[in-house]
């Protein structure tokens, strides 16, 4: 959920292709899409159930169709847009304005936009928890988590954190996890009494961003600012293995079919790593991506990865640091 800013080093246009042959893991480049604009981008979202894709864009939301990736719909006037959760049940999503420090809601079908609710300072991240029905923003600015009825739209309560939240997955147990970027932890949150209940520190890993997890073995997959991923036990909170993955990722998935872990580094390069045992992790291939592309969702039904990048040229000074080539903003998908 970064912005690009470690990405501008060097001279000329920041853009690689991709290798037309598969390697050791088979994943390669399927597709690519341009959808235009000239906006920073971040978080990207799979509703599989409505075929939709979200992509946070600046000040609004892209919605592309999940089997053509061609756009089919927009979530506007979301100023600071980090990311979209979907409550199923509901038939509601939600999707983060960090710059109104609110979530604009909308019918999962249609895509209307039906009301805004008010949220902690800069939200970020988001996610709907099905055990509790819940869903909680994850507010970088106020470091805390707003827990928002689903159904009704009323803010249950807020959960101080202590640190400045990322990425978070459910375990579908009525826990939440979320890596602290800044204090280098994983949370535990209990969705039902809307509190923290462990912290687990992540050394070797610092400053973590995406978040994967694997629910048959308890296992966490962090991807970390210096150059890793970490595997955490669930049950103990305890690293029990580290592999090292690229620059600038700010994402994670997880293939539980293939067993394995992918982290998107936004130096150009997708991070495969297998799970031999669930303690137990070996790097397959970095799949040459394009510079810039950092976040993805995973679709375990077609095990399609979704990912997004721009033609970007240095921009020393401001911030961010990079300029983007109008027009150039455009989807990547990969898969075997």
């Amino acid at each position: 959920m970064r912005r690009l800013v470690r990405l501008t080093a060097g001279v000329g246009v920041l853009c690689i292709a991709s290798a037309a042959v598969a390697g050791p893991s088979g994943i390669h480049l399927l597709k690519s899409v341009r959808l235009g604009g000239d906006t920073f981008w971040d978080c990207i979202t799979l509703d599989a159930p409505n075929h939709h894709v979200f992509i946070a864009h600046g000040s609004h939301f892209v919605v592309v169709d999940s089997a053509s990736g061609n756009p089919v719909g927009d979530i506007p006037n979301t100023p600071g847009a980090h990311e979209v959760a979907v409550a199923g049940p509901a038939g509601k999503g939600f999707a983060t304005s960090g710059t109104n420090n609110s979530v604009v809601v909308f019918d999962a079908k249609t895509l209307a936009v039906t009301g805004k609710i008010a949220v902690g300072t800069r939200p970020d991240g988001i996610l709907y928890d099905p055990v509790s029905k819940r869903v909680f923003t994850f507010n970088a600015g106020s470091k805390d988590s707003t827990g928002i009825d689903a159904a009704s739209g009323t803010v249950d309560g807020t959960i101080p954190l202590g640190g400045k939240p990322e990425f978070a997955v459910a375990d579908g147990k009525g826990h939440i996890f979320d890596n602290i970027e800044d204090t280098s932890e994983i949370v535990e949150i209990d969705t039902h009494k809307m509190e923290v209940m462990k912290r687990w520190p992540l050394a070797p890993c610092t400053e973590p961003s995406g978040l994967a997890f694997d629910k048959a073995h308890g296992r966490l997959f962090a991807a970390c600012d210096n150059e890793m991923m970490v595997a955490v036990d669930t049950a103990t909170g305890k690293v029990v293995a580290t592999v090292p993955t690229g620059k600038g990722a700010d994402g994670a998935g997880f293939d539980a079919k293939g067993r394995d872990v992918l982290i998107p580094n936004g130096e150009g390069k997708l991070s495969v790593i297998h799970q031999q045992t669930p303690d137990k992790y070996a790097l397959v291939e970095n799949v040459p991506t394009q510079r810039g592309a950092r976040t993805m969702e995973f679709d375990p039904a077609t095990l399609r990865i979704f990912t997004v990048t721009a033609d970007l040229t240095p921009d020393p000074g401001n911030h961010p640091p990079y300029k983007m080539a109008p027009g150039s903003f455009r989807l990547l998908i990969y898969g075997r």
